[in-house]
């Protein structure tokens, strides 16, 4: 379903997007299972040294910022942040958070901090991007298993900020569908790293970010374009056929340059050589990940020697989430590469228990009042605002 209201979504805004584009787009199953196997087996031959790979990865990113209008980074104004609704509960406290990636278009979503003795003076970052679930139950930012897994990450010693994408939650000055989407998350990414590292606690040695879903192609795309990320953990997304199947994915030419593609599976390991944990589960794109994307995640870092910084969790009879068994394997993985007390989060028998997470309603959640939302700027005003950030 996730897949294709987004493939719909994005049929409905290619109109609008530019012809020399649309030939450049790589979009949903661009590739078969087949054509993405032997896409990276046989760039994998021809990547043989470190110096070969570097300049992969570099026409990778050059694309990346082409692709997304960002060839010019953007004015980095003054962020204004605001909270509100702070409460504190077992472990850690959640707040509801405002502010400008650029000025008049707000990033929301939530902060999540640790209490008590995990409380140091030196914190990991985590960032937390949501994917494409929209059931009124189980929604973005707010669905159960964000919670529980930012929770938990904050009680183990880290600054946690789930971000809302754009068109959802608090975020409704353009819709989802919206063709600059994916530039705009991008950008509003970048800030929110920007807001996590104001913290003067806040470690900038320890950054990570990860997601599920849509989430997922945020993390890869965040880590291959800022350095500050030093741990990156895309779940149930990293494929070598499937480009994604959103407009906020795919829906910009960031995955051709001329006759040349990139797979996301190349697009996730230029995090290489920081650590990468890559999550997949055996009911969606993610199922040959044993066979095909990883082993070619392993042949690049094995050219950079950093071959013990990458890792596979993959769940064969599991499906398309970032349920408990995936967070486990976060949980441990980043524990022990941002240095966060696995032991917070773990009963008498070593066994990880989330049931000191107190699952929060929406409203709670939420930011702005409908009366706040109808006083901001909202569709093309939006995008010829970033406009002017662009010739600072």
């Amino acid at each position: 379903m996730r897949v294709l209201c987004c493939l719909i979504a994005s049929l409905l805004t290619a109109g609008s997007l530019c012809a020399q584009n649309d030939a450049q787009l790589c979009q949903g199953d661009y590739f078969t299972e087949e054509q993405g196997a032997a896409h990276v087996g046989a760039l994998a031959n021809r990547l043989q040294t470190r110096q070969q790979w570097l300049q992969h990865a570099d026409s990778i990113r050059t694309q990346l910022r082409k692709g997304m209008g960002l060839t010019l980074w953007p004015k980095r104004n003054p962020l204004q942040p605001q909270s509100r609704n702070k409460v504190e509960l077992d472990g850690y406290s959640v707040e509801s958070v405002v502010f400008e990636s650029f000025p008049g278009f707000f990033v929301t979503g939530n902060l999540y901090r640790p209490l008590g003795k995990a409380a140091a003076h030196s914190l990991a970052v985590i960032l937390c991007p949501h994917g494409h679930w929209d059931k009124v139950e189980d929604y973005g930012r707010f669905r159960n298993d964000m919670q529980y897994r930012c929770a938990a990450f904050a009680r183990m010693g880290a600054l946690v900020f789930s971000i809302d994408m754009v068109g959802y939650g608090d975020s409704r000055q353009v819709p989802h569908e919206y063709r600059q989407a994916l530039t705009l998350q991008t950008w509003n990414s970048i800030r929110a790293l920007d807001y996590l590292l104001s913290f003067p606690e806040a470690d900038p040695k320890r950054v990570a970010v990860t997601g599920a879903s849509g989430g997922g192609t945020q993390s890869f795309m965040l880590t291959a374009l800022d350095e500050r990320v030093t741990v990156s953990v895309p779940v149930v997304m990293v494929s070598a056929h499937f480009f994604g199947g959103c407009s906020c994915e795919s829906g910009l030419p960031v995955h051709r340059s001329g006759n040349t593609i990139f797979t996301n599976a190349e697009i996730a390991c230029l995090a290489a050589p920081r650590p990468m944990l890559l999550v997949g589960d055996g009911d969606d794109w993610t199922r040959n990940n044993t066979t095909v994307e990883f082993p070619f995640a392993q042949h690049i870092y094995k050219l950079l020697q950093a071959e013990d910084r990458v890792e596979l969790a993959f769940f064969a009879t599991e499906q398309h989430d970032y349920g408990k068994s995936k967070r486990l394997a976060v949980y441990a993985f980043l524990s022990r590469h941002l240095g966060l007390d696995l032991t917070r989060i773990t009963d008498s028998k070593g066994l990880v228990d989330e049931s000191f997470v107190r699952i929060l309603p929406r409203p709670q959640l939420e930011f702005f009042t409908a009366a706040e939302h109808a006083h901001h700027i909202k569709g093309d005003a939006v995008w010829a605002a970033f406009q002017k950030q662009l010739g600072h």
